[in-house]
């Protein structure tokens, strides 16, 4: 016993201590990650107040002698902004005792960073006066590819289906349609534009058949076929391009026409809020009619049911296959509604690649509106507005110093909102329960 105490005693004394765990870093949390960003770009703007004058500004809303102005100082408009985005983020960084107004906070700084820019770029630039409903009113218009975009989106990933395809899709309908406007309808304006756009419609249709064909049936990895679909609409547009429109200097043709509401485009002041072309309003009707399709029919809540559940919808007696196919359909015929945008409604012609990452912003937006039709919409103008204030900053010549803002930091600034959006949308949206997951029916 004595013998068999000792050796207890020895191995317990030889025993290794226990490794002791790393110490953890901790990590910030979303309100802090984002108070960490505002507090930043709060201290950047404070300092970039300094380099406004004092000379007040004129804002119209509206056109008319009827639309109200007001007069804002720039240095020290944006001095305030900064120090409300700075007081926003020491707020969010101590989320902990501060509770519901740091988000409270961060809300009102996102809401801020709109007239931050519009203030910004009309005080370097110089400018007397700027109108912030015609600013409106371009921002609706450049975000028209990305509401049709995002309301693809939504309904393929309603169903359960990813779609990053959105881009080639939206791409092959404006090359194809181009392609057929100019050499099979000869370029005619009239019944050859609206036959063009229906060719648009249908081969964006014709790309999402071909994903819903690799995902559903052969259940191949959806993001790979995605990239698929965008690779094989810019080789393909590019290869019509060179091979058949070059050749027959087909390289412009009358676009779609300006269309005025009747009585609305009149009035005196927001008028030019109800003029615009026809794939422009029919974007706002495809919103409205995929928000009562989806929510309030029995069709949209079957395609709900298969992107959450597909195998209790299909216990109910559903063809999971064929509502997925339906859905992936209707949502290319929508990207190739926003490719017709491009080349038969704003350009007049088609160049490659000129969806210009649009999809890929559709995409974002739809994730903003946590896959809701309104709410995608509301990020897809929040995104045409970023465009529309890069384009204005760029033609009023803004300056920091002495040197100017280059121009390709403009075409960069709606992909940087996109970023920030996404930051700040991520950990909160949450997709459709079965999206991405290939489907084995059990019988």
């Amino acid at each position: 016993m004595a013998v068999s105490e000792n050796t207890t005693s020895e191995t317990s004394a030889e025993a290794p201590k226990p490794l002791q765990p790393p110490r953890r870093i901790p990590k910030l949390r979303h309100l802090q990650t984002l108070g960490t960003a505002f507090l930043v770009l709060g201290v950047l703007v404070v300092w970039a107040s300094t380099a406004l004058e004092d000379e007040p500004i004129t804002m119209a809303i509206g056109v008319g002698e009827a639309a109200p102005r007001f007069d804002v100082t720039p240095d020290l408009t944006v001095l305030v902004i900064g120090l409300v985005m700075t007081i926003a983020g020491l707020v969010a960084l101590a989320d902990r005792w501060t509770g519901r107004y740091a988000a409270v906070g961060l809300l009102v700084s996102a809401i801020l960073l709109l007239p931050l820019l519009v203030v910004l770029s009309v005080g370097l630039s110089g400018a007397p006066q700027t109108n912030i409903l015609t600013l409106a009113a371009e921002a609706l218009r450049r975000g028209t590819p990305i509401a049709l975009g995002a309301l693809a989106g939504l309904w393929c990933e309603r169903s359960g289906v990813i779609n990053i395809g959105i881009e080639g899709m939206m791409l092959a309908g404006a090359g194809i349609g181009f392609l057929s406007y100019t050499m099979v309808f000869g370029g005619v304006p009239g019944l050859g534009l609206v036959g063009a756009v229906l060719v648009a419609v249908l081969t964006g249709g014709l790309m999402a058949a071909l994903h819903a064909m690799l995902c559903v049936t052969f259940k191949t990895d959806q993001i790979v076929s995605g990239v698929v679909i965008n690779l094989l609409a810019l080789g393909l547009t590019s290869f019509l391009r060179r091979e058949i429109l070059l050749p027959a200097d087909a390289t412009s043709a009358p676009t779609l026409p300006q269309i005025d509401l009747l009585v609305l485009s009149d009035l005196p002041v927001v008028g030019p809020l109800f003029s615009g072309r026809p794939i422009f309003f029919t974007m706002f009707l495809a919103v409205l009619v995929t928000h009562i399709v989806l929510f309030r029919s029995r069709w949209g809540l079957r395609v709900r049911s298969v992107g959450e559940k597909p195998h209790a919808a299909e216990t109910a007696g559903l063809n999971v296959v064929k509502l997925r196919y339906q859905a992936v359909i209707v949502g290319g015929l929508l990207a190739g509604l926003g490719g017709a945008w491009f080349s038969l409604e704003t350009v007049g012609g088609f160049d490659d690649g000129m969806t210009q990452g649009n999809g890929f912003i559709a995409l974002a937006a739809m994730i903003f509106g946590k896959w809701r039709p309104w709410s995608a919409f509301g990020g897809a103008m929040l995104f045409g507005l970023a465009s529309s204030i890069g384009t204005r900053i760029q033609l009023l010549g803004v300056e920091v110093g002495d040197f100017p803002i280059p121009p390709q930091f403009m075409q960069a600034f709606p992909y940087v909102v996109t970023i920030i959006v996404l930051a700040g949308a991520i950990g909160r949206a949450v997709p459709p329960a079965a999206i991405g997951q290939p489907y084995e029916p059990s019988r």
